[in-house]
């Protein structure tokens, strides 16, 4: 794909710069629970500062559905980026109007807006023209920095790039494009692809385009026990896709016919009883082979561990996407763990996948010591499947 401009190859001086970041973090008991997206977001607002321009940032946080809905204000974030930026972010209760647009013309260089909730009106995610113009009417320049929506067709993460004069990508997006992109198209060999997560159909076509590019495959989480059924194990009750067997099948053959390495699990560890929002287990066992009627699959077992640690520590470049078993419950993440902390002492490039990859890092403790976490869940995936974003694909490119 060409060379998207960035925000460092622009004069935006002075100019209005509305920024596209992805704010939608968690809260728990009114409060931030994790501002891991807020922190991303700081070197391009930071860069921006310093560049002179007037900062407007927008944002989306859960799912309000077209309507004004105050459990989903942006207010909270306006407090939390003031206190990391070391400077006031203004905070306007609007993202479209005269109240916006007034905020946006009292604007003096190297200060920050922040805009209400885009999600509160229904032409954001209907990517409707005239609601993205009037997006556009605040600013000179659109810069999208929010990588975890660029596959989504919304108004202030595509559409508003039709009536901007000039479109970049911040410095998270660029970094984005250069680990899932670069990085896995031209890595260092060997390149050690790591997928786990339930389902096989929600992967495959991320499996089919890595087949190309990766020298071994490993699999773990429940998409690993409809590989077994493909391979004529039994598996119990555990968690699989009795329609996604051929397909899982067809990946294995490609695998054989390119001369990928495809490692799957040769133990798992398995409870009789299973209640996740408890997180509570019943017995434990270990399998090799055939996982018996009444037992359900939830992590790798120790030989898989060992086998899947011996094949990461040979990796030059390591993609992880998915975790190994259900490790939001302390019986069952031991498989997780240990591959994360294999990950983190290789002395690899090591790019975590988004998503659920970067909750087991983050827990396991070990979070600090990869090389690059996307902050992708879909886009993730997506874009290692090949597809074009739509909030990457209205960006200039380089000439």
């Amino acid at each position: 794909m060409p060379t998207i401009k960035s925000i460092k190859d622009a004069s935006i001086s002075g100019k209005r710069v509305f920024v596209r970041c992805d704010f939608n973090v968690p809260f728990k008991a009114g409060s931030i629970s994790d501002d891991s997206r807020i922190v991303a977001a700081l070197p391009t607002i930071k860069l921006l500062i310093q560049q002179g321009a007037k900062v407007i940032l927008a944002s989306h946080l859960g799912r309000p559905k077209g309507q004004k809905d105050l459990n989903f204000t942006l207010a909270p974030i306006a407090v939390a980026l003031s206190d990391k930026l070391g400077q006031s972010v203004q905070f306007v209760d609007d993202c479209v109007g005269p109240i916006a647009k007034k905020a946006v013309n009292a604007l003096e260089d190297g200060q920050v807006l922040l805009l209400e909730n885009v999600r509160f009106y229904q032409g954001e995610t209907d990517n409707d023209p005239a609601f993205a113009r009037q997006l556009a009417d605040l600013a000179d320049v659109f810069v999208n920095d929010a990588f975890g929506t660029a596959h989504r067709a919304h108004a202030s993460t595509a559409g508003i790039a039709a009536y901007c004069s000039m479109n970049l990508c911040g410095l998270l997006v660029e970094k984005e494009l250069a680990y899932l992109g670069e990085q896995t198209r031209q890595p260092q060999r060997p390149f050690i692809v790591i997928l786990g997560g339930a389902k096989v159909s929600d992967k495959i076509q991320v499996i089919d385009a890595l087949l190309e590019k990766a020298d071994t495959i490993i699999i773990g989480g429940a998409m690993a026990y409809t590989f077994a059924l493909a391979q004529g194990r039994t598996v119990g009750d555990s968690l699989s896709e009795h329609d996604q067997i051929d397909t899982a099948r067809a990946a294995l053959k490609k695998a054989e016919a390119k001369g990928v390495k495809f490692l799957l699990p040769v133990d798992n560890l398995a409870v009789s009883e299973l209640n996740f929002s408890a997180g509570t287990v019943g017995e434990q066992r270990v399998f090799e082979g055939n996982i018996e009627p009444g037992w359900e699959g939830v992590d790798i077992g120790p030989k898989s561990i060992a086998l899947f640690q011996a094949a990461i520590g040979d990796a030059e470049t390591i993609l992880w996407n998915g975790p190994m078993g259900i490790f939001e419950i302390e019986a069952c993440n031991q498989g997780t763990f240990a591959i994360a902390k294999t990950i983190a002492e290789s002395s690899a490039c090591s790019i975590i996948g988004g998503g659920d990859s970067v909750k087991a890092i983050k827990s396991s403790g070990y979070s600090e010591s990869v090389t690059f976490m996307s902050t992708g869940g879909g886009a993730s995936l997506e874009f290692l499947e090949g597809k074009e974003l739509p909030g990457v694909s209205v960006l200039d490119s380089v000439n």
